[in-house]
């Protein structure tokens, strides 16, 4: 069988940096993780909609001023570019942000 390795995934570094960033804590990582799994998998730097409900849900996060903290924290620590939207339908713009070396 042919198994995912982590290790040579084009975001493995994007991985290591989260989870060597010792200010994260597990709250985080799994919001982190429900960004990751609504974005664009073909283009994940690209912008893409979201809603709370639905990273609160994938991350198990229950409190919307934990989820509003952790997003906050992702922001302010350079993971996330993050544009609310207070409409009911289109939900939050989100985009992962990516550092290499050209890009510190």
């Amino acid at each position: 069988m042919d198994y995912l390795n982590i290790q040579k995934h084009a975001l493995s570094s994007y991985f290591e940096r989260v989870a060597s960033d010792e200010r994260l804590f597990p709250t985080h990582i799994s919001l982190f993780m429900a960004l990751f799994y609504y974005s664009d998998g073909e283009y994940p730097g690209a912008p893409f909609q979201v809603s709370r409900p639905k990273l609160m849900r994938f991350s198990r996060i229950k409190a919307i001023s934990t989820y509003h903290r952790n997003i906050k924290d992702l922001v302010n620590y350079g993971y996330i570019q993050y544009s609310p939207s207070w409409h009911p339908q289109r939900g939050t713009q989100i985009r992962l942000i990516f550092k290499t070396r050209e890009n510190p």
